[in-house]
């Protein structure tokens, strides 16, 4: 019996030595990869977020635990660990025509009716969904005094575009119909997305911007949104793509799969080859490189030539031009109608162009905006809002615009 006892010590033993080995290997190969630009604040907090976001990736750790990926990690602690009960909220679990969604009341009396904001989701309609946007909820609500609702749309691969942001529309609609039920004036209606949650915004806006039977949106709000799929080397996708939290193979993979169950080049993706000499004409006015101030191109900018097409690829993910999924692609009529708008760009953002595009797509079309631009920021920085032991230094800061946007609705 000893003798057993001894080899399932051993075991157990070799076991932890394999794990603590790979995770060890995985994290030096992956930290080779990272980048960290200067220019960023608290770079020492920032590897260790990315450490522990990584050491989560692991397969070892989600064999133990029967999670997937962090963002399934995050919700499950929020399950677990974030009541819905608040001593200074009303939090419901309600279903707006067949889509579920959470809604967040302040417990204090109104004087009328509340405005009324809809937070969306980031984790490009394939990760995440309400577990991730409890906090930002809680503390919108609070901070701002409004009614929040937060949609728990249906996830691709299993559910692809447009189901996920037609979940969003759905919610939104029911819930400017019936305002006045929930204690929200329907015309001080937000929508609120950060990263993809930014970009399903701004579909939604744009959907709803031709329904002459609905009330019209008072604002949006969008922080570091992603918002086309059609050219992966603008300036910003060159210079920040080894910056955490996302990486740029990581942002196309995660795109890719909102489209498509099946498996792609994301190579040929990544160096544009996934569109024909047509479409790349077409939305060259509102794409152009030229666009982006000069200022942002400092540190390194190769305009480059594009591969040859591979037709097949563009079979599998043609529906990149739908403006619906890359919504700065609508047309001028549909921009001229989007809401006053909160945009938010980081320095060392892959999507930080994507921001700028947009942001003269709306100046050109008269649409009002507030533009934040953060010039120490990255990808993610403004994640875990609300929570003390987890924002990073200086969220609460730059929280205090997007809020002040908010109480001006």
């Amino acid at each position: 019996m000893a003798f057993l006892a001894t080899l399932g010590m051993l075991a157990l033993y070799a076991s932890l030595l394999a794990l603590f080995l790979k995770v060890a290997w995985a994290i030096y190969h992956d930290q080779r990869r990272l980048h960290i630009p200067p220019g960023i604040k608290y770079p020492i907090t920032l590897r260790i977020y990315f450490f522990f976001i990584f050491f989560c990736k692991q397969d070892s750790f989600f064999k133990e635990t029967g999670l997937r990926n962090p963002f399934k990690l995050i919700e499950w602690l929020y399950k677990r660990f974030m009541p819905k009960w608040s001593p200074t909220l009303t939090i419901k679990d309600l279903v707006f025509d067949d889509v579920p969604v959470r809604v967040y009341w302040p417990k204090t009396t109104p004087s009328g009716k509340r405005r009324g904001v809809v937070v969306i989701a980031e984790g490009g309609g394939v990760l995440g969904n309400i577990g991730l946007t409890d906090l930002p909820c809680r503390c919108i609500a609070q901070e701002t005094d409004s009614v929040v609702m937060t949609v728990a749309f249906r996830l691709a691969p299993e559910h692809p575009f447009p189901i996920p942001i037609m979940d969003c529309c759905t919610a939104t609609m029911h819930f400017l119909k019936n305002a006045e039920e929930y204690g929200v004036d329907p015309h001080r209606i937000v929508l609120y997305g950060q990263s993809s949650g930014g970009s399903f915004a701004v579909a939604v806006s744009e959907y709803l911007a031709g329904k002459k039977d609905l009330p019209k949106l008072g604002g949006q709000v969008l922080i570091y949104p992603a918002l086309q799929a059609i050219d992966f080397n603008l300036p910003s996708y060159q210079q920040n793509h080894s910056v955490p939290f996302l990486f740029k193979k990581q942002a196309v993979m995660i795109a890719t799969l909102l489209l498509t169950p099946k498996e792609v080049n994301l190579e040929d993706i990544m160096r544009n080859a996934h569109l024909p000499e047509h479409v790349w004409m077409k939305y060259r006015k509102w794409l152009n490189p030229d666009d982006i101030p000069e200022r942002f191109k400092g540190r390194g900018y190769v305009p480059m030539e594009r591969p040859p097409f591979r037709p097949e690829l563009y079979e599998i993910v043609k529906e990149a031009t739908n403006p619906m999924y890359s919504p700065l692609l609508a047309e001028d009529d549909v921009i001229r109608q989007l809401p006053k708008t909160f945009l938010l760009t980081c320095e060392y953002d892959i999507f930080r162009d994507d921001g700028l595009l947009f942001k003269k797509r709306l100046e050109d079309n008269g649409v009002p905006l507030t533009w934040y631009h953060i010039k120490e920021g990255f990808h993610g920085m403004l994640f875990g809002y609300g929570n003390w032991k987890v924002e990073y230094p200086g969220t609460k800061l730059h929280y205090q615009h997007i809020n002040n946007f908010i109480n001006r609705i």
